[in-house]
């Protein structure tokens, strides 16, 4: 285990959750930890100086390959939210995804949670979660991130009891509105930078829902400069699990 990593896995212990640690005997589907439950999560429960780097994937995969380089070749995590229609589309994308991070789930259809019943806020995960394990054929993390970021106390607590943390974001760099939407990639960065704090969940997407230029993928290499030298790092979302049983 390398320096970095045993710090981080010690601020986790400090904050009372205990993460899996690799080589571990531990059970093969890992749970959120209960400081992620009850509650939409815009911050993670730390008071380490790290971020997490979260990307939404609902319409095309143009900017992917731009952003799977960015993160290899830096060597960081990040956590990939599809919906499950995007998996059915672009299956190579999510196995591209789970190859070397973590998948949550973002719905099959990214309705309105509010509008739906409880049955079939179920169908929406387990639709979802269905397609992005055939895709990516790995194990999805149990990670939920609401459409539109709409939440209720209702909706948190029917996601919570089909097994996921509510995962949402302290920010929306807005790449994904393109120019067309007023962004620029001065903008998109700027955004990033002004919310970093402990625990900060950075949210982009590795498409543009105008089919245009991927503001995000352009400026990822901005914003991961900017999180270094603010004196940030960069942590795995599956550093907040624990196994299941316990």
């Amino acid at each position: 285990m390398n320096s970095t990593r045993r710090a981080v896995l010690a601020g986790l212990l400090a904050t009372g959750i205990a993460p899996c640690t690799a080589g571990s005997a531990v059970a093969a589907r890992p749970r959120p930890a209960a400081s992620l439950l009850g509650k939409e999560i815009r911050r993670l429960p730390t008071s380490r100086h790290e971020v997490a780097l979260t990307f939404n994937a609902a319409w095309d995969e143009s900017g992917l390959d731009t952003v799977l380089t960015e993160l290899r070749r830096r060597r960081l995590p990040a956590t990939f939210f599809p919906t499950g229609r995007f998996a059915r589309a672009h299956p190579r994308a999510v196995r591209a995804m789970g190859a070397e991070h973590g998948l949550g789930n973002h719905s099959d259809t990214h309705p309105y949670f509010d509008r739906l019943t409880s049955g079939q806020r179920e169908q929406e995960v387990r639709r979802a979660d269905a397609a992005i394990r055939e895709a990516a054929r790995t194990e999805p993390l149990p990670f939920f991130r609401f459409p539109f970021s709409h939440t209720t106390p209702e909706t948190v607590a029917d996601v919570n009891r089909f097994g996921y943390a509510a995962i949402e974001f302290t920010v929306d760099t807005n790449g994904y509105l393109g120019p067309g939407g007023g962004m620029t990639v001065e903008r998109v960065v700027g955004r990033a930078v002004a919310a970093l704090a402990p625990g900060a969940l950075i949210q982009m997407h590795v498409g543009s829902a105008t089919g245009g230029t991927v503001l995000d993928a352009e400026a990822l290499p901005h914003i991961l400069d900017a999180v270094r030298a603010n004196g940030y790092g960069v942590v795995d979302l599956r550093a907040f699990l624990v196994p299941e049983g316990t």
